[in-house]
């Protein structure tokens, strides 16, 4: 059972739901496993615990 997991912000449901299908797609169609056997995770992580380039993105976006 192949596992995709997707580190990201907050997303709304829907494009948890697009994301899930397309990355499970691709990766059958890569590795020729059938979509079913795959299972996908997503963490969503608020912008306060996101850092990049030495700030919290939480503060970049305020700018």
């Amino acid at each position: 059972m192949p596992v995709i997991t997707v580190e990201a912000g907050k997303m709304d449901r829907n494009k948890k739901a697009l994301l899930v299908k397309e990355l499970t797609q691709k990766a059958s169609e890569i590795l020729s496993i059938p979509e079913q056997a795959f299972v996908t995770l997503i963490k969503e992580n608020d912008m306060d615990n996101i850092g990049t380039g030495g700030r919290l993105l939480s503060d970049k976006m305020a700018k």
